[in-house]
């Protein structure tokens, strides 16, 4: 009877360790998800801004030889994140269909079009202010040169704009995930913590401190941070997986850094909340009298 007893106990305990870890790798994962969402929307925010073409027309006497010196000195500059040079032949070539043959009709062999340079500005200068001090500082360091500098400042603004209120409907419903996964991981240590409190009223009443208590418990809850950590990651690298092989138009990468923080950030989230709720949870068994307990 007291052997059947003791692995029926050991059973619950065993049960009551697997559900925890379970429960608390899928709020992680959850968690991991709503990370690796706004680590996408920040590059996909990123390659958006570096994508915005500008364009610096030159006045008539400069000719090809000056202009790809402006374009190794402007390279240089932290503002500019990519420059390159634009021939009057290639700028022909890079009109299609009807706007082509109606210019080659309207002026024969003459090419109409100057040579210019094209450049994508940094990510920190991709708005309506960066670009406009771009703009003042090309015609400051090349002012006989440079006739204008060119580009489409409502697309700046919808892009800057787009992003932004994007990026609060998201984090708005990111923290809501975020306050439901960590009331989910503090009921599912509770819960846990419930089915083994005549254990810990037991010890207490026989002189065990409340350190002594807590300790076996706190350090399981560590191990049961890490170990949940790393179940929610490799589920998220199993969903990536899967769909990039799913998806034909969208791939989902991350580069080292950004697996190296999605781990951290998963590992320390884990830790800390399971650590912090079992705490507390300890800390209202200890406090309750045994009458409570049933």
């Amino acid at each position: 009877m007291a052997e059947s007893l003791e692995k029926y106990t050991k059973r619950g305990i065993r049960n009551s360790y697997v559900s925890t870890v379970v429960g608390i790798s899928l709020v992680l994962f959850l968690i991991g998800i709503v990370l690796s969402g706004s680590m996408a929307l920040s590059s996909i925010q990123k390659q958006a801004k570096e994508n915005i073409q500008c364009d610096v027309f030159f006045k008539s006497e400069v000719n090809d030889a000056d202009i790809k010196q402006m374009e190794n000195q402007i390279s240089a500059w932290k503002e500019i994140k990519k420059v390159w040079f634009v021939s009057s032949e290639r700028a022909i070539e890079e009109f299609t269909g009807d706007e082509a043959e109606d210019i080659q009709a309207l002026f024969g062999e003459e090419n109409p079009l100057p040579p210019s340079l094209c450049f994508n500005p940094s990510e920190a200068y991709a708005t309506k202010n960066g670009l406009k001090k771009i703009q003042n500082k090309l015609l400051k360091t090349f002012p006989e040169s440079i006739d204008e500098v060119s580009y489409d400042s409502a697309s700046v603004e919808q892009i800057n704009l787009g992003f932004k209120q994007f990026a609060l409907v998201f984090l708005s419903v990111a923290l809501l995930l975020i306050i439901i996964a960590v009331a989910m991981i503090n009921n599912t240590i509770r819960m846990a913590l419930y089915s083994r409190r005549f254990t810990i009223k037991t010890m207490q009443l026989v002189g065990a401190t409340g350190g002594f208590i807590r300790r076996p418990f706190l350090i399981q809850s560590l191990g049961n941070g890490i170990l949940a950590a790393a179940i929610a990651l490799f589920l998220l690298v199993t969903v990536f997986y899967a769909l990039n092989n799913l998806l034909e138009t969208i791939e989902i990468t991350f580069s080292w850094l950004n697996l190296i923080i999605l781990s951290l950030s998963l590992l320390i989230i884990g830790v800390f909340i399971t650590f912090v709720s079992t705490w507390f949870a300890l800390n209202k068994y200890l406090r309750l009298k045994l009458d409570k307990l049933y």
